[in-house]
């Protein structure tokens, strides 16, 4: 086994990830496409709707490698789980469960990652869900960079797309409210916003698998179908990510990614209604189930199966988003009541509400100095390769006290404003380990605990 010290240094290196978005990849996606639609017709089962266009995304906005630090994939795959209804972590557990990748891909800054031999020797049975948490997390990670390139004066928000849609329809057939009936949708949003504005939403599938491009072709099929499932404004306009990550076992990691481009998905509304307010509650609605088609000579059209945000559902939509966002930042601190305020029934507030620690109230007695700041949060303590080693999450305490109060719109003025100086990525001596920094003002820390700590040269 490696020795915790050099896995805690190999956890802050960079290494290279190849991306492939061309011409070649679109073709044999599109050949799979015909493949299914072919099975499907011979078992008299109805095509998939899918994406009508897809193309590769351009070179200016996501290069043929990508540098990434481990230690950034695994905050970008913890913050994308902190409200998961996955497992028996309850929530405010569940984002720990990326730390259990510390050790399952290996690189360098002159080479490429791969899976490390621990990687490799997974059970069978763990294949498929470290395959789809680790696709998640580079998809994740690169479609923040694709986004912040296209919209560099913007801010960037990753939210669950269930956790999202939930406030308006019943997902499955135990929840209450209009029933969707469909089993396709996005795993996630990306928010794309600026303070007081009109947001722009693009869905994202991603998928990851442990076989070969021809897998990955066939995933960015069905990645098509599940972001058609939700249109935003005008029919087949909304754009959207679609990634589906190779991790084989012997070879490098490479991300497979494409887009549909779409002229709408914003959120704004042609009446000229007041903009969404983040502050005050969040609220349930109950669109009706269905995406409506454009008429075809004045006469309506059947809906199909989705859901559809149509215009008098934008001022809301944006208040779920941003109330959503919010909850997964306050999830990720550990505190249960911060994180129940923020979602409605249907969306799980009352998972949260009885899970709740010491930063929330009037003892500040978990947190950390880390680069320069003061973070809220919570911790866990686990056994690396033997040392006990400890792992910090949390959130800077101011923007940590302005989301206890509810003050979402404030929070965002501030993040905004330091979208460009806050993201940062280093070794932190006096806390003896690798610190993780983003955007949204959340951070992932990890050292070994006093007597075992390492030094960095």
């Amino acid at each position: 086994m490696k020795p915790a010290k050099k896995v805690l240094l190999d956890l802050d290196a960079s290494s290279n990830v190849s991306i492939r978005s061309n011409e070649e990849l679109l073709g044999k996606v599109q050949s799979a496409i015909a493949a299914d639609d072919k099975a499907r017709k011979k078992r008299e089962a109805e095509p998939l709707r899918r994406k009508p266009v897809l193309s590769g995304i351009p070179g200016n906005e996501l290069d043929c490698r990508v540098r990434v630090s481990m230690w950034d994939v695994l905050h970008t795959l913890g913050r994308a789980t902190t409200l998961s209804w996955k497992g028996a972590g309850r929530g405010l557990a569940e984002h720990w469960g990326a730390l259990k990748y510390s050790q399952a891909l290996a690189g360098g800054p002159d080479s490429f990652l791969g899976l490390s031999t621990e990687g490799r020797k997974i059970a069978e049975r763990y294949k498929t869900i470290q395959s789809h948490e680790l696709g998640m997390a580079f998809g994740l990670t690169l479609a923040k960079q694709v986004l912040g390139r296209r919209f560099p004066e913007h801010s960037v928000s990753i939210v669950p797309a269930d956790t999202v849609l939930r406030a308006g329809w019943a997902l499955t057939s135990r929840e209450k409210g209009n029933k969707i009936g469909y089993g396709y949708r996005p795993q996630y949003f990306a928010e794309v916003w600026r303070p007081g504005e009109p947001s722009l939403v693009i869905p994202i599938a991603t998928k990851g698998n442990h076989s070969n491009a021809a897998i990955s072709a066939s995933q960015l099929a069905s990645a098509s179908v599940h972001a058609e499932a939700v249109h935003i404004g005008a029919w087949n306009e909304t754009p959207s990510l679609l990634f589906s990550t190779e991790l084989p076992a012997d070879g490098t990691v490479t991300v497979h990614a494409l887009q549909a481009p779409g002229r709408d998905g914003w959120l704004a509304n042609p009446s000229g209604e007041s903009k969404a307010d983040l502050d005050t509650a969040p609220s349930e609605e109950n669109p009706f189930p269905g995406i409506q088609p454009p008429h075809v000579g004045g006469v309506a059209r059947e809906p199909v199966p989705g859901c559809h945000v149509t215009p008098e559902y934008f001022k809301w939509f944006q208040q779920v988003l941003g109330h959503a966002a919010a909850a997964g930042l306050m999830a990720f601190t550990g505190s249960g009541q911060g994180t129940s305020r923020y979602l409605t029934k249907r969306q799980g507030n009352e998972r949260f509400e009885d899970f709740e620690h010491a930063a929330a109230g009037s003892v500040q007695d978990i947190s950390h100095r880390l680069l320069g700041h003061t973070y809220a949060g919570t911790d866990h303590v686990f056994r690396l390769n033997g040392p006990r080693v400890e792992a910090f999450s949390g959130v800077d305490k101011e923007l940590f006290d302005l989301l206890t109060e509810g003050e979402v719109e404030e929070y965002r003025l501030r993040v905004h404003a330091a979208r460009h100086t806050r993201p940062q990525l280093a070794w932190d001596k006096k806390w003896g380990g690798p610190v993780s920094i983003h955007a949204d003002g959340s951070v992932l820390a990890i050292r070994l605990l006093p007597g075992q700590r390492v030094k960095r040269s």
